[in-house]
């Protein structure tokens, strides 16, 4: 029998957030590269809630940008409403959410992938992947296909014998009816690959016209729009936006609820998976927080040329008939039909302890991993994973060094980091909470820390590298100029003040003095700052934010400095820790299990004490000391 039988320098297979990432990258960086989907209509598909970005997923959206990936841009392209979420809190948790036309959005990834150089797709079904003595050669699909490649990148997302359940309702097909990969996980199985089977969920869709406006409180986007790309210009978005509706459940949705919940395959025991603890459904929510009285219900359209709209909060498993009963009491809702059902989905990922810091599968060279399929929730952590498995694929193939963002460089770090080092039994959910040094991984400044790696690798252009350069160097200029610049206590300036509602000067003060009062800021002060110069906003902005939190700011770099000392320490990934005396077993156990490359990333396994890397580091000296 004769089988199609190609080659390749990089395999992508899933078509998701994660694997258009990834494909991209490759293909950017001159590499052959093929991404196979089971289905071209799910390109970049929005299966679940239809926006990009919020709480610090719009931080990884803004690193992804800066990086050279591709979700910012398209976002930008076709969003309907955008949001600034956490604006009255301080500048580390600012987040910038955007609702996206979900066709739109998917139309739009998939036309620049069509017209990627070095890119091809294709609609097959990967059933195999094919090993030579632990190096990834290729992969095989349910046809009998061979495509042979020198990396393999696997972004399955959530199809992996992926289940939608609802009630008795259980059907085995991908999200929004999709075709399921029902063979990979076999094949993934024979290579020694530890599987899970984790679960996520989604809200029902209802039909726009059933539901009444008048009961629902109105939420618009923000009349100046900032863009998720660094490289767009902000006066392209400044459009028209569609309003989002916010309502709330109440006693009666969660009596409905609870007289039902033996129905629900959450707590009957027909769902095997383990569900995301930050992004419960609503029998999860009414059952843990009983004392709450009403969960809030967040209406978002799905698109500018659908009537679909989206229950964000309501998230469920429940029997059809319960669906509309509970949904019905929701004020606003109480006539509202359903166009699709609330459904949990299962599917199979792995353990990503499986994992190098790079993606890398640490039995098999060759093979990177990438989104939902190492364990995470969300279409940002998936994409930012995406894109750092398809880098480093593709640096693989290259015979480059390979590109780790640590826990100070970014959130991405932060994501990957606790992927790997962590014990993660539910889907893993980025949060601002997890980022020790947040206040120097803001959404603001992405660009600032992030595009000399994105240049260094290949996917950011000269011209936008020079950019940032110079905005680097406008920024540093103004702050010394402010620093530099003094005002006496003149009657004027004790006038302004008084109007500012600030206390009076005393001596002569700077500028960057009076910027840093919580009631002053860079752009209250320009009365009084004749010497100044007409600056952009992402500039103001940046100035402000240093100069305001110079001391916190210095704080933290002190903190990463000790940090980055423990980083690089670096540990043999082959050692065997039972040959140091007076490690805890149990510490032994797990830095054998992970084999952790550094010193910091040993102190971050859960189960490994301080007094463990204590023991470990004076070990490592003394044995430093024997060999000179």
């Amino acid at each position: 029998m004769n089988c199609v039988e190609e080659n390749y320098d990089v395999l992508v297979v899933g078509a998701g957030h994660a694997g258009c990432e990834a494909a991209l990258a490759a293909a950017r960086l001159g590499l052959n590269t093929i991404m196979f989907t089971v289905s071209v209509d799910s390109i970049a598909l929005m299966p679940c809630n239809p926006n990009i970005g919020g709480s610090s997923k719009g931080h990884l959206v803004r690193e992804i940008d800066a990086l050279g990936g591709e979700m910012g841009k398209n976002i930008d392209k076709t969003f309907i409403q955008s949001k600034m979420l956490n604006g009255s809190k301080g500048p580390a948790v600012h987040s910038l959410r955007a609702q996206a036309d979900k066709r739109d959005y998917t139309q739009s990834m998939r036309n620049v992938l069509e017209n990627t150089d070095n890119l091809t797709i294709r609609q097959a079904e990967i059933s195999e992947i094919i090993t030579d003595n632990g190096i990834i050669t290729g992969a095989k699909t349910f046809s009998g296909a061979v495509y042979h490649a020198r990396a393999v990148v696997l972004c399955t997302g959530t199809y992996l014998r992926a289940r939608c359940i609802y009630g008795d309702v259980s059907n085995p097909t991908g999200p929004n009816g999709l075709q399921a990969a029902n063979h990979l996980t076999d094949s993934l199985k024979s290579h020694g690959i530890e599987m899970y089977r984790f679960k996520t969920g989604t809200p029902a869709r209802v039909d726009k016209r059933s539901i009444d406006f008048s009961k629902l409180e109105e939420q618009k986007g923000d009349e100046r729009i900032v863009p998720f790309s660094f490289s767009t210009n902000p006066e392209d978005v400044q459009k028209e936006q569609v309003s989002c509706w916010l309502t709330y459940t109440n006693q009666e949705t969660h009596k409905i609820i609870m007289d039902n919940i033996n129905r629900s395959p959450l707590f009957s025991g027909a769902i095997e998976g383990t569900g995301p603890r930050y992004c419960p459904s609503i029998e999860d929510k009414v059952v843990r927080f009983a004392d709450k009285e009403r969960h809030q219900v967040f209406i978002e359209p799905e698109g500018l040329y659908t009537n679909e709209m989206y229950l964000g909060g309501m998230s469920s498993s429940l029997p059809e008939d319960v669906q509309y009963a509970m949904y019905r009491t929701v004020p606003g809702l109480e006539n509202v039909k359903i166009v699709r059902n609330a459904y949990a989905i299962e599917y199979d990922c792995i353990n990503p302890r499986q994992l190098l810091p790079t993606l890398e599968f640490k039995a098999i060279k060759g093979l990177f991993s990438g989104g939902q399929f190492n364990g995470s929730s969300g279409y940002e952590e998936a994409a930012a994973q995406g894109l750092m498995a398809g880098i480093n694929a593709s640096l693989y193939v290259l015979g480059r060094k390979q590109v780790i963002i640590d826990r100070s460089q970014g959130y991405i770090g932060v994501l990957i980091d606790d992927l790997v080092t962590k014990e993660n039994h539910e889907p893993y959910r980025m949060m601002t909470s997890r980022a020790e040094y947040r206040l120097l991984l803001r959404q603001d400044n992405a660009d600032l820390r992030l595009t000399k790696t994105g240049y260094d690798i290949g996917l950011v252009s000269e011209e936008r590298y020079r950019a940032v350069i110079r905005k680097q160097e406008i920024i540093a200029g103004e702050i010394e100029r402010l620093k530099n610049t003094k005002v006496g206590a003149s009657n004027n300036i004790q006038e302004f003040l008084e109007s500012k509602g600030s206390a009076c000067l005393k001596t002569a003060a700077s500028l960057a003095e009076l910027i840093r009062r919580p009631e002053l800021d860079y752009e209250m002060i320009k009365d009084i700052d004749i010497e100044r110069k007409p600056l952009s906003d992402d500039v103001i902005n940046q100035v402000n934010i240093e100069i305001k939190y110079e001391g916190y700011i210095a704080r933290q770099l002190s903190q990463v400095q000790q940090f980055k000392k423990l980083e690089n320490k670096k540990l043999d990934s082959e050692f065997d820790y039972t040959v140091v005396p007076s490690l805890r077993k149990e510490a032994v156990q797990k830095l054998n299990l992970y084999k952790p490359l550094s010193i910091g990333q040993a102190s971050r396994i859960s189960g490994v004490s301080p007094a463990d890397i204590s023991v470990l580091l004076v070990f490592l000296e003394q044995r430093r000391r024997k060999k000179e």
